[in-house]
């Protein structure tokens, strides 16, 4: 299958205070996609989970013309890109029941040794995934531009964010960002989400957060010792 696509309809778990689909949602919703198409294609647990090899993401973009919203049928697609070195890129579309496309985005995923915390070379461990050509494909996404950082709050890590890779999984940063941006800015449009991670949160860890804003762009910085993430969410007027 050279484009994966699978059906959702937004629960109330789903979504926010305004009804629309929580950024963490919405990620979790294409990872999740990604990784069922990468079995599908030969690539799943077997050559990668249970040889000790972890499936995780480096750099992403999210480009959002529309946040679904509750009760809303959405139709979610991926597909891969050729394979760069030890960088797997990969496409999204989250599609409209009319067949509007809501959102586009990309991602880096990679390849991390569970034992050393190392990156892997996909060929030395047989890991190949075709890439695939639509003429749909938004840019691939690069580390995200900062803007001057003008607060700053802390965060421990605790288990219920942790993921089976043993670390704060990726999604947490966008609702870690939503608690400590001011509650007022939710009623605004997001227009596009673009992270980097760098380093890994481990259980206990006390995350230094600072961030800053300029023009309805937001610039998050994640540290312990050493940089974990960067994270920039840019906001638009609110939808009628």
């Amino acid at each position: 299958m050279e484009v994966y696509q699978k059906q959702y309809k937004l629960r109330n778990a789903d979504v926010d205070l305004y009804r629309r689909l929580r950024p963490s949602v919405l990620l979790t919703m294409l990872q999740e996609c990604a990784i069922a198409h990468t079995e599908e294609l030969g690539m799943g647990r077997d050559k990668t989970l249970d040889r000790g090899l972890l499936w995780i993401i480096a750099l992403q973009r999210i480009s959002i013309r529309r946040m679904p919203v509750y009760d809303e049928r959405i139709t979610v697609r991926t597909w891969p890109g050729k394979t760069m070195h030890v960088f797997f890129p990969r496409y999204y579309e989250v599609v409209a029941e009319d067949g509007q496309v809501l959102i586009r985005g990309s991602a880096l995923w990679t390849l991390m040794n569970q034992a050393t915390r190392s990156a892997v070379f996909p060929d030395e461990h047989g890991i190949v995934i075709q890439g695939v050509v639509t003429g749909t494909e938004t840019p691939l996404p690069r580390p995200p531009r900062s803007i001057e950082v003008t607060e700053e709050a802390g965060f421990t890590v605790p288990y219920s964010y942790l993921d089976l890779n043993g670390h704060m999984n990726n999604v947490r940063y966008l609702d870690l960002a939503e608690d400590v941006l001011p509650p007022e800015l939710h009623t605004l449009a997001l227009r596009e989400i673009q992270v980097e991670y760098t380093n890994e949160a481990k259980l206990g860890e006390r995350i230094r957060l600072q961030f800053g804003n300029q023009e309805g762009v937001w610039f998050l910085l994640g540290q312990t010792e050493k940089r974990l993430f960067r994270l920039r969410l840019e906001y638009g007027e609110a939808e009628s």
